[in-house]
């Protein structure tokens, strides 16, 4: 007997990637980006040995956290400046640093994962290529250093 899927639970199903929003970007830069990406951390390895160790291999142990960078795409809309906007407040050491949460959603619109980058600023903006020949949307594109990396589900 073919099973019809009525019984089965809804979070067998891997979560769709395309729906998603980003809050708290610097001077309401707004949550209309088309990709994200760079949301990774990593734990430094150190290697160390003891000099009575019987081993003649060091032991790894983990060390400092260190995050990425994390690169936001989105579309160039008409007297919209506020990536540079944002990228002119570095100035002497003096960055307007924001917290910005990525969120992943559900079809309903609630959070299913939530990333969270504290101390955001702007470190490199990319504007859009120019093609005469093209047809694509005009993307600009903005990459931001932080400090943390905090992961929640739900």
């Amino acid at each position: 007997m073919a099973d019809d899927g009525s019984a089965q639970s809804q979070n067998l199903w891997p979560i769709t990637k395309f729906y998603f929003e980003v809050d708290g970007l610097g001077g309401g830069i707004g949550n209309y980006f088309n990709e994200v990406s760079g949301l990774d951390t990593e734990t430094q390895v150190i290697e160390y040995r003891h000099g009575n160790s019987k081993e003649f291999s060091p032991i790894k142990m983990p060390g400092l956290k260190k995050v990425g960078n994390v690169t936001l795409k989105k579309g160039v809309f008409v007297k919209d400046n506020k990536f540079w906007d944002w990228y002119s407040t570095i100035k002497m050491n003096t960055i307007k640093r924001e917290t910005v949460v990525i969120k992943l959603l559900d079809e309903g619109g609630a959070p299913t994962m939530t990333w969270t980058l504290t101390n955001a600023w702007p470190t490199k903006i990319q504007g859009t290529d120019l093609k005469a020949e093209g047809n694509e949307a005009a993307i600009e594109t903005i990459e931001l250093a932080y400090e943390t990396l905090t992961i929640a589900n739900g």
